[in-house]
């Protein structure tokens, strides 16, 4: 698995599919990048902000693209960012990905950029997506009530955090999976 700049044009587009796809947009609203309907130009935008680092990651054998994993809010000067993903090739959910993914640019906000804590969200009917933050050791720090809405469910978000000092980066594939599904949105 590769993790991979948002250079051309198809990779552009197929990242603002991903973040724009509804059954994706609903678990990853935000006020960035991943907002829901997200055109290429303004994803081509944001990729070049410098509070802001997206990568499209790609499945192992022929390195096809198949989600996007992205830092924003990164704060320099504080050590802060917050980390989200999307797999958007759903053929590949529960081979351990997006997992991988997510761990991959932790390596980079923390050794990279010099970050030294950097948090995330959840819904708490989001399974897939608490059982990646739980295979990559976050914290639980806290609890947004009733503050998002699936399906017209009003849902809690749950907040994460992962010191550089916690931070081991998974490489192994077999590591990142268990039971269940992989279809990460964080």
């Amino acid at each position: 698995m590769r993790l991979m700049p948002l250079d051309s044009p198809q990779l552009v587009e197929q990242a603002a599919g991903w973040l724009g796809d509804p059954d994706n947009a609903r678990w990853v609203a935000r006020s960035g990048v991943a907002a829901g309907l997200v055109s290429p130009a303004i994803l081509r935008l944001q990729s070049q902000r410098a509070d802001r680092v997206i990568r499209v990651f790609t499945e192992d054998a022929d390195e096809r693209p198949i989600g996007v994993v992205g830092l924003e809010d990164v704060d320099r000067a504080y050590g802060t960012a917050t980390i989200w993903t999307v797999l958007g090739n759903k053929t590949y959910t529960g081979q351990g990905y997006a997992t991988r993914a997510v761990s991959r640019l932790l390596t980079l906000g923390f050794t990279g950029l010099g970050l030294q804590g950097i948090n995330t969200w959840a819904v708490d009917r989001n399974e897939a997506s608490l059982r990646v933050i739980r295979r990559l050791r976050f914290r639980f720090v806290g609890r947004l009530r009733s503050c998002h809405t699936i399906e017209g469910v009003r849902c809690d978000r749950l907040l994460f955090d992962l010191l550089a000092s916690e931070h081991e980066e998974l490489i192994d594939a077999s590591r990142t999976r268990d039971r269940g599904d992989d279809r990460a949105h964080l």
